[in-house]
């Protein structure tokens, strides 16, 4: 019940982040039992434990138990889940700047260091596809390659992580990273970095933005 409570937790962090509107975009947890996803249809402030929908990772593909349909979405957390053993997460979100960038089908480019925080340049924009079916998922993987984050055609972004708390967190600055990008197109469009500099900047994430221990004291 804990795990549901935190999936919980985190979709309604993520409506008062302002990424996600009524009940647009989902969430969903690696757990021992299965994944657990955000419910169809159901507004993020009445979810409560016994809501929250568990898709099976064995035996039918898309099984799940629970009285409440999983996410439309349900295909491609599934099969990204399967696919990324390191991922414990998926985030969905149709927050503005990300969604807006995403109807122009535009990726977004090495224009700032922040980059780095989804792995290589560029966030890709994934192809059209019908939401919830099987191709939009192939999409979506395909896009994530060597990622851990990605646009989706006419639709919205997706962001992955380690476990849930990671997985927002991307999501949130997948909008940020989205609407300094449209900004600084309306002032002319961004001086982009090299690839060279993407990848120091990708190293200076791991030595800043790793594990942060404390000193033991002498």
């Amino acid at each position: 019940m804990d795990d549901r409570k935190t999936l919980i937790a985190a979709a309604q962090k993520m409506a008062a982040l302002g990424l996600a509107q009524g009940t647009s975009g989902n969430l969903s947890l690696r757990t021992a039992e299965g994944i657990l996803i955000t419910p169809s249809a159901v507004p993020y402030d009445v979810l409560t434990p016994e809501m929250i929908p568990l898709l099976l990772t064995s035996g039918n593909y898309g099984a799940y138990r629970g009285r409440y349909r999983p996410s439309s979405e349900w295909r491609f957390h599934l099969d990204v889940l399967a696919a990324r053993p390191e991922l414990g997460a998926v985030v969905h979100h149709h927050a503005p700047y990300t969604t807006a960038l995403s109807m122009a089908r535009k990726e977004i480019p090495a224009c700032h260091y922040m980059i780095a925080r989804f792995g290589v340049a560029p966030v890709r924009c994934a192809p059209y596809a019908l939401f919830g079916t099987a191709e939009l998922s192939a999409h979506v993987l395909t896009a994530l390659q060597g990622r851990t984050a990605c646009l989706m055609a006419n639709h919205g972004g997706l962001a992955v992580g380690k476990n849930i708390e990671t997985a927002l967190a991307a999501a949130n600055e997948l909008e940020a990273l989205a609407q300094q990008y449209v900004l600084s197109l309306a002032a002319g469009g961004p001086v982009l970095l090299s690839e060279a500099e993407v990848q120091e900047a990708l190293t200076q994430f791991g030595a800043v933005y790793g594990p942060n221990t404390p000193r033991s004291e002498d």
